[in-house]
């Protein structure tokens, strides 16, 4: 007889009730050690446990996370206490922690920390060995696992921002114990290559032990001594390893790296045609007041000019000319009046005139005129001058009462 077949949630369901009637996995106890520690906004932790074989997942929701005293951390040894049971939507079966007890931390986690401080007691961590990033690189060497998802994820994200970019994929491997080695060869490859601007190196997220190979003291030396500037890209925003302190920029993923590595050409286009449209502005202004100045420097010129200025002076001239010739004239008309005055009473004056009339002019015996009786004597000689002749004659008698009286 042929049993019947059975839906994926109903095999879920059935596994699941297994799970809770067995008294051992109902209510349970887990030593290992923490990995891969995610904090959920809703306040759920997700977290595995795992030892130098195995692994399991865990959750612990929100009202028994609560109750922790103090943050669980990577490489953190705990006994987690519990149920296991299986998550149907999944199939996939995982510790529902109830409570944590901190028995240290992990291995792995102190080995980290006694690098770290070793090498940032040396001075590889120092901000002032840290080199420049290029703006625009040419040529960028990329050293990641040629399947994972980071390479993939860079290349999108710099054939969409800079595509004139040049990639050199360097395939390594990004964990294990043969993982440093393989990087380090990557990396000086690339580092010795004159092409090369810039060297990304990293992967996608995982838990501390699968991200160890870049906590190697080796690697974080050769990354040191890299001429060509090197950017950190492991793991999530959260992850910190050696080489990210040691490398000239760190990025919190490979998505972040790619992002940094290169401008946008959109940026770029935009900035340019501002900055062109900028210089056309300006140099429009810079032309038009040339312009002004040059127009004002000729006015100058023209203002200055010998032949501008002897043509201002010949009309100055002109003009001076007129006036002096006007007042010549001036003058002129007014000694002509003056002499025309002197003239008519010269005429009034002159003796000729009153013999026209019948008079006569009397002068003694020297010739001068003789104008009162009281310059005569008796037997003067006189001469009495008329229009037409002259008479001699002698003073017989003065009378000086009788005057002369004109009919």
């Amino acid at each position: 007889m042929r049993v019947k077949p059975l839906k994926v949630s109903e095999v879920n369901s059935y596994i699941k009730r297994l799970f809770s009637s067995d008294m051992i996995l109902s209510n349970i106890e887990v030593q290992g050690e923490i990995s891969n520690y995610k904090r959920h906004y809703s306040g759920h932790l997700y977290f595995s446990l795992k030892d130098e074989t195995g692994k399991i997942k865990c959750v612990m929701f929100r009202n028994n996370a609560k109750k922790l005293n103090g943050n669980l951390i990577e490489g953190q040894k705990v006994i987690a206490k519990g149920y296991i049971s299986i998550y149907e939507r999944n199939g996939e079966y995982q510790l529902y922690v109830s409570e944590v007890d901190s028995q240290g931390v992990g291995e792995l986690y102190r080995k980290y920390e006694i690098l770290k401080n070793k090498l940032e007691k040396e001075g590889l961590f120092n901000t002032k060995f840290k080199k420049e990033i290029p703006f625009m690189p040419n040529k960028i060497g990329i050293v990641t696992s040629a399947t994972g998802a980071a390479i993939k994820d860079m290349l999108t994200v710099i054939d969409r921002r800079y595509p004139i970019c040049d990639i050199l994929i360097y395939p390594s491997l990004v964990q294990g114990i043969n993982a440093p080695s393989n990087l380090i060869k990557a990396i000086n490859y690339l580092d010795n290559r004159s092409d090369i601007d810039l060297i990304i190196f990293g992967r996608g997220g995982g838990s501390i032990d699968e991200l160890f190979a870049f906590n190697d003291e080796d690697l974080a030396r050769s990354i040191f001594n890299c001429e060509t500037p090197v950017i950190s890209a492991v793991g999530h925003e959260t992850d910190f390893t050696i080489t990210d302190f040691v490398s000239d920029l760190r990025a919190a993923t490979p998505s972040a790296a790619a992002e940094l590595a290169v401008p946008n050409i959109i940026d770029l286009i935009d900035n340019l045609n501002n900055k062109y449209n900028e210089l056309i502005y300006y140099n429009n202004i810079n032309i038009k007041t040339s312009k002004a100045q040059l127009d004002i420097l000729s006015r100058e010129l023209k203002y200055n000019n010998p032949s501008f200025k002897i043509g201002e002076r010949k009309q100055d001239l002109d003009i001076l000319f007129q006036e002096i010739n006007k007042k010549l004239k001036d003058l002129i008309n007014n000694q002509g009046k003056k002499l025309l005055g002197l003239e008519n009473r010269l005429q009034l004056l002159d003796p000729s005139i009153s013999l026209k009339d019948g008079n006569g002019i009397l002068l003694n015996k020297n010739g001068c005129l003789v104008k009162s009786i009281k310059e005569l004597s008796l037997n003067d000689n006189l001469k009495v001058i008329m229009k037409d002749g002259s008479i001699d004659a002698v003073v017989q008698n003065v009378n000086k009462e009788e005057k002369f009286h004109e009919n």
